[in-house]
């Protein structure tokens, strides 16, 4: 044991003999003072001292700006001296406890040192029993290491046999002859032993890395044959081979990384393909290295070698466009063969092996890289070479058909149920626009051609001048041969329309520039005058235009058909106006003639309504009228005997024709009185004039309408008033003219419209072509009340049948007017 150790004089021991100098202060005798914590804590300097963030700094700072630094020091002394009496207050307050536990610390001590005895005798026991434990430990780990090092080896051993095992069943199943060994099971073996290999570890022993080497041979001619197979099945369209070379590449694990190459090469041979067909140098050889036939290095072929050159270069876009075709239809091929079959076990296709979902097809892959490079080489020829951008602009139609076709037959070949087709709408008009500009350039120079042609015809100098009959066949025969040479082509039809409608546009500006429009051009009482001729020579070339061009038009489909539509349309109204103001001035003639029959006196008492076989003298007028005008005008504009077709002019002649008879009934109507001479008279005046219009100006038969009104009118001037009424001869009159006919068997109370408006023949027959039957049927109502009226007015209850009759007609006029509406 060690000797107790004599403590050192505490500072309490010192405290306890302290006595203080003043008796009234001892702990002993007199009570502890309160706690300066609470006097600190009420005090606004000292309790800063209390916080748990104070800061000797900062509030040595403030004392210093207070300006009171001095005092502030001084409180400060005085409360320390009080905390120091304070703390000796504590102390000699529980001295007794602090002597206690001062023993109780001698006491610890003494405990401690016997335990510092007991542990250092557990490390002794724990060192040797360190020693005795390490030796076995090493024996075990050295033991385990040589185990884990027996069971890798015996592993390798094992992979090795099984990796020889598989490489003489391969050995075994590649000696087989060439058309009898199992490729697809081949490869799977390949595959096998490859990972076998790989995840293994077999690297480096020697048997083993002799199978590698030869299995690395195998795979170079499993490849290969594969590779033939697949290639073999794309270019000849057996499915079946190209399936047996993809197994063969699936079962490898290089099924993706094959299907690109197999991309890449035919994309790389359709590039290839365009660049041959539009090269040159290639062309030119063609002829005899620089002699006649070959093409320079500016692209233009020498003296006398353009027409081979240009042979060569469509022959060699013809095997563009095929070799083109056997692109896509090889990789679709594959493309279809990876979209149908599927992966034995898991049942997926083939096709999500090599594509996701997103990006593009194999077809659209090969196909944009082929179109790309078309474009860009078709662009530069159409740059570089004048040569290829004359030969392609005057042959665009067959580049086009080229195109076509090709779109055509991929589209056909790849159109397989449940496969999708090589070539998406937006492929083929891409195909499309890369030959654009020859396109433009190809219009432009057909408008060229055809405009050109139209200008040196219409001489704009002289306007006395106006093409011959040949110059305007053969523009037509133009025109038609460039629609023929696009006729089969749909889009490029309708571009070469659109032109064409251009041209026929400028042929009636220059046509209509020419047309004569003085008075020399309306006379119709003299022969007919140079300008006349001029006018008739124009609307006939104008008609012969438009009837060719219209019948060319009627062979096309309906889309194409209507892209003429408009200028043809021009082209008739231009014809029209050549000859309108003349046939205005006909009709006006012969018009003023029909109105003579109002000067007429064809009632009770008049002379002019005796039944003498002569015509009457204004029918007599119309006749020489006809006459004239079919000797003198309308010869000159009626096709020959042999035509029989529908003509501008027959149109006009048709029209005036169905006016003069429509005219004369209107005006027979009017006439007032109207006695029963007079009524023979009329009926001998509609038969000279269906004579006169028939054999003068046209077929009365084939009029219609107005034929069937006059010959409706002639009898119902005849029948009974009473039997008027549900006469099927009303059927073909219009009610107007009935209506007024009924005022000539009338009372005179019962005036006309034209009586009661003291309006002239003229005047009124104005007014009704201005208006509809129920507007004409408002008027004659008025006259109809004002006649109703005056009879009231004296009494009379009795009205004449006439306006009985009249109410009833004007009456159906309203019911079928609001039928309608």
């Amino acid at each position: 044991m060690a000797s107790p150790r004599v403590l050192p004089s505490s500072p309490l021991q010192k405290l306890a003999t302290f006595k203080d100098a003043n008796p009234i202060s001892s702990p002993i005798s007199a009570t502890p003072p309160a706690s300066p914590l609470e006097t600190f804590a009420s005090d606004p300097v000292f309790s800063a001292f209390l916080s748990p963030d104070f800061d000797s700094a900062r509030f040595s700072s403030q004392a210093l700006s207070s300006g009171s630094a001095a005092a502030r020091a001084e409180s400060l002394q005085e409360a320390i001296r009080l905390l120091q009496k304070h703390l000796r207050a504590e102390v000699l307050a529980r001295h007794p406890a602090l002597l206690s536990q001062l023993s109780f610390l001698r006491d610890a001590e003494t405990s401690l040192s016997s335990v510092r005895s007991a542990v250092s005798s557990l490390q002794s026991h724990l060192r040797r029993a360190r020693q005795e434990l390490a030796e076995p430990r090493h024996v075990v780990h050295a033991h385990t290491i040589q185990l884990s090092n027996l069971h890798a080896t015996a592993d390798l051993l094992n992979s090795s046999a099984r990796l020889l095992r598989l490489s003489k069943k391969l050995r075994d199943l590649m000696s087989q002859p060439p058309d009898r060994i199992d490729l697809a099971k081949a490869a799977e073996m390949h595959h096998d032993i490859e990972l076998l290999y790989q995840e293994r570890g077999l690297a480096g022993i020697s048997a083993v890395e002799e199978e590698i080497r030869w299995l690395s041979e195998t795979g170079k001619q499993l490849r290969s044959q594969a590779m033939k197979a697949v290639e073999r099945g794309m270019d000849e369209h057996n499915q079946n081979d190209i399936w047996c070379g993809l197994q063969v590449f699936y079962n490898m694990g290089e099924l993706k990384s094959a299907v690109e190459q197999l991309v890449d090469k035919y994309k790389a041979v359709g590039v290839k393909s365009v660049g041959v067909a539009l090269d040159m140098k290639a062309i030119s050889g063609t002829g005899s290295f620089g002699g006649p036939g070959g093409v320079q290095r500016s692209g233009t072929p020498q003296i006398g070698g353009g027409k081979r050159a240009g042979e060569a270069l469509w022959e060699r876009m013809g095997q563009c466009m095929d070799d083109l075709h056997k692109v896509v239809m090889a990789v679709w091929q594959l493309q279809a063969v990876l979209a149908k079959k599927r992966v034995p076990f898991t049942q997926v296709l083939f096709l999500q092996e090599v594509w996701q979902e997103g990006d593009p097809f194999l077809t659209d892959i090969v196909w944009d890289a082929v179109v790309n490079s078309f474009d860009s080489r078709m662009k530069s020829a159409f740059n570089s070479s004048s040569f290829v951008k004359e030969i392609f602009t005057n042959g665009y139609p067959k580049l086009f058909t080229m195109v076509e076709n090709l779109l055509e037959r991929i589209s056909r070949d790849t159109d397989v149920k449940g496969i999708v087709s090589a070539l998406t709408k937006e492929g083929k008009d891409k195909m499309v626009s890369t030959i654009h500009v020859f396109q433009t350039a190809f219009l432009a120079a057909l408008l060229g051609r055809l405009s050109d042609n139209v200008n040196s015809i219409f001489l704009v100098a002289s306007r006395s001048t106006i093409p011959s009959k040949e110059q305007i066949s053969r523009l037509l025969l133009r025109i038609q041969e460039e629609i023929e040479v696009v006729k089969l082509h749909g889009h490029l039809m309708l571009l070469v329309l659109h032109e064409i409608g251009k041209v026929l546009l400028l042929v009636a500006e220059k046509a209509e520039y020419q047309i004569s429009a003085g008075p020399e051009s309306r006379q119709v009482t003299a022969p007919a005058n140079p300008s006349q001729l001029k006018n008739f020579a124009l609307c006939q070339h104008l008609q012969e235009i438009h009837t060719r061009v219209s019948a060319t038009a009627s062979n096309l489909p309906s889309l194409a058909a209507d892209v003429l539509s408009p200028s043809l349309g021009v082209i008739y109204g231009v014809a029209c106006d050549s000859v309108t103001s003349l046939f205005q001035s006909m009709l006006d003639r012969l018009e003023s003639c029909v109105l003579l029959m109002h000067d007429q006196n064809l009632g009770p008492d008049g002379m002019d309504s005796s039944t003498d076989g002569d015509a009457s003298p204004y029918m007599e007028e119309l006749q020489k009228c006809t006459v004239h005008f079919r000797n003198e005008f309308l010869s000159k504009l009626l096709p020959s005997s042999s035509s029989r077709s529908e003509t501008i002019s027959t149109g006009c002649i048709r029209r005036m024709a169905s006016r003069i008879l429509v005219f004369f009934i209107r005006h027979a109507s009017l006439v007032r009185p109207l006695s029963e001479s007079g009524k023979l008279r009329m009926a001998r005046d509609m038969a000279e004039l269906e004579l006169a219009v028939g054999q003068n100006l046209f077929p009365v038969e084939q009029l219609g309408p107005p034929y069937r009104a006059l010959r409706a009118y002639r009898p119902m001037m005849f029948l009974e008033t009473a039997q008027l009424w549900g006469s099927p001869l009303l059927q073909d009159l219009p009610p107007s003219v009935i209506l007024h006919h009924l005022y000539s068997r009338g009372p005179d109370e019962l005036q006309s419209p034209l009586q009661r408006n003291k309006l002239t023949p003229l005047q009124y027959s104005r007014w009704l072509d201005s208006q509809g039957e129920d507007q004409i049927w408002k008027g004659i109502k008025v006259t109809l009340d004002d006649y109703e009226v005056k009879v009231r007015s004296r009494g009379d209850q009795d009205l004449s049948p006439v306006y009985t009759l009249m109410l009833q007609i004007g009456s159906s006029i309203s019911q079928d007017r609001r039928e309608i509406v």
